[in-house]
């Protein structure tokens, strides 16, 4: 008996080192030396300011600049604590409000006809209440307001989101998707 309570005592130990100390510390040293930008959370900076992560979405209520996914998470939304979405089934009645009055006030902000279509992901918020993309259609529908709020010519607009738009994973892997961090960078480079 004691003989067994030895043995398991110290496969228990062995096993916490090794699934809870070394597999750890090889997996985190290996990611920061193949992937060190990834591992590091895929921060962004702009002028040595750190401004994100392009992991994560943000809140852009600036007209001159793209605005991504409506965000369920925390009361003024990308909260990452706490990431979550709104448990609001299809048929629930303040989701359909609130999708009505996204669609609205999206094509007021954006001079469209009251009755343009506008993309899903403008408005509804992803599982997580934190994603960082947005659709090409979404980030072109978009390009008109960007374009005058900054005073470009929306051809130039529209070049930038072109160049921004990421392809599937392999071709087949997920769809085209635009980086609304990466996307609003890209155009602060550019002078007003």
């Amino acid at each position: 008996m004691k003989k067994n309570i030895l043995t398991a005592g110290s496969f228990l130990l062995l096993m916490t080192l090794l699934t809870g100390l070394l597999y750890p510390l090889a997996v985190t040293g290996l990611a920061a030396l193949l992937f060190p930008r990834q591992s590091a959370g895929s921060l962004l900076s702009f002028k040595g300011q750190l401004v994100g992560s392009a992991l994560i979405g943000q809140n852009f209520k600036n007209p001159a600049f793209f605005h991504g996914r409506p965000s369920a998470a925390g009361t003024e939304g990308y909260d990452g604590t706490s990431s979550s979405g709104s448990n609001l089934g299809p048929t629930n009645h303040l989701l359909i409000e609130s999708i009505w009055d996204r669609a609205k006030l999206l094509r007021v902000v954006n001079g469209l006809p009251g009755d343009a279509p506008v993309p899903s992901d403008l408005v509804t918020a992803s599982g997580s209440g934190l994603d960082p993309d947005i659709s090409p259609e979404s980030a072109f529908l978009q390009v008109g307001r960007v374009a005058r709020s900054r005073r470009l010519p929306e051809e130039q607009v529209r070049e930038i989101v072109l160049k921004a738009i990421r392809r599937p994973q392999l071709g087949i892997l997920g769809e085209s998707r635009v980086n609304v961090l990466e996307l609003n960078l890209e155009l602060e480079r550019w002078p007003r």
